[in-house]
């Protein structure tokens, strides 16, 4: 099992910016929940899926 995502691992300072790291890790475990979730396939399948797919499709535009 991978260690998962820490905040230790993130590489900032983070005594500026704790606020928005975890507001961000927030987000981001909720949306790998969300894709673990039966609804997510079930929606993927229909094509009514739109959250994770513009969050993808945003990351393929712009690469880091």
């Amino acid at each position: 099992m991978t260690e998962g995502f820490k905040k230790e691992k993130v590489g900032i300072n983070l005594t500026l910016y704790k606020d928005e790291v975890d507001k961000l890790l927030k987000k981001y475990k909720k949306a790998k929940k969300y894709m673990k979730s039966s609804l997510y396939e079930i929606k993927k399948i229909n094509g009514d899926e739109t959250y994770i797919s513009t969050l993808i499709k945003e990351a393929e535009d712009n690469p880091l």
